[in-house]
């Protein structure tokens, strides 16, 4: 059974009043702090006492009272990583990123840790193996132990990895052979969710195993350069149609030809196969209609004359031949020039500064930023591991660089004032290089708790850099922390670490679980400006229960419990449509004759009257014809219910199963999808303050809308485990396909997402998306416009938000498929409308609130469109 927002608050408040009554975090896990802490040299300034969650220790989320993440990138931790680790059971997320001096081997305890999703050791000095025990984290999303001192062997246990997206073990001295699996042991082949390799910069060996790659691997990076293989590149490489950057450069034995298949790699983007032993003719890239970058330098691909495909190759693809016999014999100063910098003579890229003649003169400790403020910059060193150009003297890359990291920075709350790169020089591992330093915005330091989120988002690939750019991994270095550790101020705006604490601490203060809820994006005003407009009913007593003291709220009303009572029919049970865990919904008639529906709590899920103060505050500001309006309140007689209007016309869900009377061809579903982007465009965008929804899908469109408590999250929040607007677009991109298909998100194990992805081929008709379609939407020659909206659907899809448009640019292009579609226009929708409503009038009417099947009709907060609206969270 789903859950409203406001119920979610109840069952929060209980919760927090719950742990506040004993604040004390768990035995256990306070225990197990302390036996970390006391493995290392030093800790966070705050780290003292033994209640972590109830103080806040810096780097330390919570959920109620147990720890669920640990977050000290760039903390200057030395020492070992103790076996007190096996004690914080609930651990989700453990970053110790950028800690030099943090060594000696993982403790196999680490193993134990069910709940782990991501394990951020990259940048540390950690010895010995890889712990077998790792392959026990069935939950494990994002593993990244690169650029430590690991020997030996990659356990083949890791294969049993079946969530993994993430799997980073370059930089380290690990030997031998990359495991496959037998009748006994998992192996790397059993990724087959799996999107990233990164295995560089070892010392591994033996030949490639042809049984590592197949078909349903979804591996879009797979970096296996700077090692020892031997033999050839296996046939079966061709298979991973989703790979989008290879290297197998520096693999000094590498020998043989090319197979001829890897030209069905049309997705690959950057193909690296420098100083390797390769033989056999040229290989073919005319297949590979997405390069942007090869290099091919220094092998031993035969001579002869220029194949006739070379000419056929794009002017915007960097192609590097040299080193090849193949440039002995053949005229070609485009393919054959050496690699580096087009002008040599040019000095290496550093971000200029804007200061003036006479700068100002910084403490010893400070530097002087971009932007000519004295400042103690967060350093460290970014490695670009496929950059897709060679062009070093080309300034304009690192300044978009330096632009969309400071913007995402931002974006996240981060004070940030400038970014500075300086030297950027390819290394002996091919890899581009260059120094990094992050200023700060408003102040001469970073506080503790900044840097514990910079150094998050660069560790944990939030930061996504532009795509010519390739992949990357950072080394931060220590912060000093000049005049000791800063601790954020209450007044400061949330950072990363707050925010998903106030997203998974069951015991974070009562304002941050509602903001959770209502889930502000974005905000507009300055702290000052906010705490004003929180005040504006500040003449309603939170404490007493009396009417008197109720706010006046513009554009809501306060109903008395009498006059619900009344409307409702004394809440009689015929009025009854629906009921869930916090208390009932009925339909009831206004002395206007306008029908609402009216969600009373029962006695054990009331909130505390600031909470529900609060919501009542945002929700009457959500005005919009696509959103389901709050029409009152009740605050009486020890009772609260919140008053809304009232849909009666069922759920897209229903309609999509033929639960309910509504018929929908294209058209119809066109405008369907129209008027709930129109509503989430207008939460996101208009909305004051803007609100994440967080859950949209089908059964929370009404034709009206539902609420309900489960659903897809968006991938990327598992990596960041932050919510944000663009995560309210991956499920409106899921809706998107579930209109098209009538396919549940998730049904039997298949995810509709992944089937449209695989099943999609832009050469044919539809897509190739004939078996995959509702057969309810009639002849594909009906269907004009399908193509462009699948594009809207797979864009919104993306695995990371940066790639996802916004929902007003998604709005924009709904409007232009559906006048393709001729679904536009306000005749054509009061056409549809009357259509559907007559097919609906010969069926009896199944209420959107009323039980029955496997979704509750509880759970009514709001939301719509043409008929259907979108709920305010």
């Amino acid at each position: 059974m789903g859950v409203s927002p406001w119920i979610i608050i109840f069952l929060l408040i209980v919760l927090v009043q719950a742990f506040v009554a004993s604040a004390d975090t768990n035995a256990q896990d306070t225990s197990g702090l302390n036996g970390l802490a006391g493995s290392w040299g030093s800790a966070p300034s705050n780290w003292a006492g033994n209640d972590p969650c109830g103080d806040k220790w810096i780097g330390i989320i919570c959920t109620g009272n147990r720890v669920t993440s640990i977050r000290l990138s760039s903390f200057g931790l030395s020492g070992t990583l103790s076996g007190d680790i096996q004690s914080l059971s609930e651990l989700q997320y453990l970053d110790l990123s950028y800690n030099k001096n943090l060594n000696g081997p993982l403790p196999s305890t680490i193993g134990t840790l069910s709940k782990l999703q991501n394990l951020i050791l990259v940048g540390c000095g950690f010895t010995g193996e890889i712990p077998k025990e790792i392959g026990q984290l069935s939950n494990l999303i994002f593993l990244s132990l690169n650029s430590n001192k690991f020997t030996g062997s990659i356990p083949p246990s890791l294969g049993g990895l079946s969530k993994l997206y993430w799997f980073d073990l370059a930089d380290n001295q690990l030997t031998g052979g990359l495991p496959i699996s037998n009748a006994t042991s998992p192996g790397l082949d059993n990724l087959t969710s799996t999107k990233h390799f990164h295995f560089g910069i070892n010392q591994l060996s033996g030949s490639i195993p042809s049984q590592i790659f197949n078909s349903n691997m979804k591996l879009i990076h797979l970096l296996l350069d700077n090692n020892k293989f031997s033999g050839s590149i296996p046939s079966t490489l061709g298979l991973l149609n989703t790979l989008e950057v290879l290297r197998f450069d520096n693999n000094a034995q590498l020998t043989g030809p090319v197979p001829t298949n890897l030209k069905n790699l049309t997705k690959l983007a950057e193909f690296h196969l420098a100083n390797s032993n390769l033989t056999g003719p040229l290989p073919d890239l005319t297949g590979m209609s997405s390069l942007s970058f090869v290099d091919m330098s220094n092998n031993s691909f035969s001579a002869s004359d220029a194949p006739s495909w070379i000419t056929t190759l794009p002017s915007s693809l960097t192609s590097l031949l040299s080193g090849n016999p193949y440039c002995n014999q053949v005229n070609d100063d485009v393919h054959c020039k050496a690699t580096g910098q087009s002008n040599p003579a040019l000095p290496p890229y550093k971000t200029t500064s804007n200061c003036p003649a006479l700068p100002p003169t910084c403490l010893s400790t400070q530097q002087l930023s971009p932007t000519c403020i004295c400042s103690v910059p967060y350093r460290g060193t970014l490695f670009f591991r496929s950059p897709g150009f060679s062009d070093l003297g080309n300034s304009s890359y690192f300044i978009q660089l330096e632009g969309t990291m400071k913007a995402k920075f931002l974006n996240l709350s981060l004070p940030v004032d400038s970014i500075a790169i300086h030297d950027p020089f390819v290394d002996t591992n091919n890899n581009l290089e260059m120094s990094l330093e992050v200023y700060p915005s408003g102040k001469d330091q970073f506080s503790e708790q900044d840097i514990s989120g910079i150094g998050f988002i660069l560790s944990n690939q939030t930061y996504k850099p532009p795509s010519n750019f390739g992949p990357y991994y950072f080394l931060g270095q220590t912060y000093s922390f000049a005049n000791g550790a800063l601790q954020t101020s209450k007044s400061n705006t949330n950072h990363i670490p707050l925010i998903v604490g106030a997203s998974v601490g069951g015991a974070a203060v009562i304002a941050a679980l509602l903001a959770l809820t209502i889930c502000i994006a974005r905000r507009k005003r300055s702290p000052k400006q906010t705490e004003d407009r929180s005040q504006s009913y500040v003449s309603w007593d939170i404490k007493s229960t009396s009417t008197s003291t109720a706010p006046q709220v513009r554009g809501a009303r306060m109903f008395s419990f009498d006059e619900l009572k009344k409307v409702t029919n004394n809440f009689s049970e015929a009025n009854d449509i629906g009921t869930g865990g916090y208390g009932k919904v009925y339909r009831g008639t206004l002395p206007t004759g306008q029908l609402v529906a009216v969600k009373r709590s029962q006695q054990g899920s009331l909130q505390g009257n600031l909470e529900f103060r609060t919501e009542i505050e945002l929700l009457s500001r959500v005005h919009h014809k696509n959103v389901v309006s709050l029409v009152g309140f009740c605050f009486d007689q020890g009772e609260q219910m919140l008053v809304y209007e009232y849909v009666p016309n069922g759920t897209l869900k229903e309609s999509l199963t033929g639960k309910s009377g509504v018929r929908l061809d294209w058209k119809r579903r066109l405008r369907v999808v129209l008027g709930a982007a129109k509503g989430i465009a207008y939460l996101h965008e208009l909305a004051d303050p803007p609100i994440i929804h967080r859950d949209i899908k089908s059964s929370n469109v009404l034709l009206d809308e539902r609420l309900n408590a489960k659903g897809y999250l968006d991938p990327e929040y598992y990596m960041t485990q932050q919510l944000t607007d663009r995560s309210d677009v991956y499920s409106f991109g899921v809706l998107l396909l579930e209109v098209i298909t009538a396919r549940k998100p998730l049904e039997r194990g298949r995810y509709v997402v992944r089937e449209v992805k695989e099943a999609v081929d832009r050469r044919k008709d539809m897509y190739g998306l004939h078996e995959l379609l509702d057969p309810a939407l009639g002849a594909s020659s009906a269907l004009a416009g399908l193509e462009p909206y699948v594009d809207l659907a797979l864009r919104c899809v993306e695995e990371s938000g940066a790639d996802r448009p916004s929902m007003g640019e998604a709005v924009a292009e709904i409007e232009r498929i559906a006048k393709v579609a001729g679904a536009g226009g306000a005749a054509a929708a009061e056409s549809a409308a009357s259509d559907s409503m007559s097919y609906a009038a010969s069926r009896t009417p199944r209420h959107p609130y009323g039980g029955g099947g496997g979704d509750s009709a509880s759970e009514y907060s709001g939301g719509g469109l043409p008929s259907m609206r979108v709920e305010p969270k």
